[in-house]
């Protein structure tokens, strides 16, 4: 787990600022350290299972005081996820019987009846 930590650090002139980035440096998972603020008194420190207290406390015992501001995890940014490939629209399925045909037989009759007029 990446961490963030700022830590608020009396720093009166350029030893103490070097000393401050040592003390930092050479502590168990610090990746890098850095001056940050306005007047360049609080130290950035990322990295890897930092322990910070006792970071916190090596900096007290090198330069008196030394205050823990922020420890905050850093998350890294996941790669860009690909679009999801697009949807076929839906088929249209058309159900249609088919013509219904009426068939007619003609069917000659063999004896005819004996009046054709009715």
């Amino acid at each position: 787990m990446k961490q963030k930590i700022v830590i608020k650090v009396s720093m009166h002139c350029s030893k103490c600022r070097t000393e401050a980035l040592q003390v930092a440096a050479v502590a168990y998972g610090v990746n890098s350290v850095a001056l940050h603020g306005p007047e360049k008194d609080k130290l950035m420190i990322l990295g890897e299972g930092v322990d910070v207290a006792c970071l916190t406390e090596a900096l007290r015992k090198k330069l008196c005081h030394a205050t823990i501001e922020i420890v905050e995890e850093v998350k890294e940014p996941s790669p860009p996820k690909p679009p999801a490939p697009p949807t076929p629209p839906p088929q249209i399925i058309y159900c249609q019987q088919p013509p219904q045909f009426e068939c007619y037989r003609v069917v000659a009759d063999p004896s005819p009846a004996p009046c054709t007029i009715m």
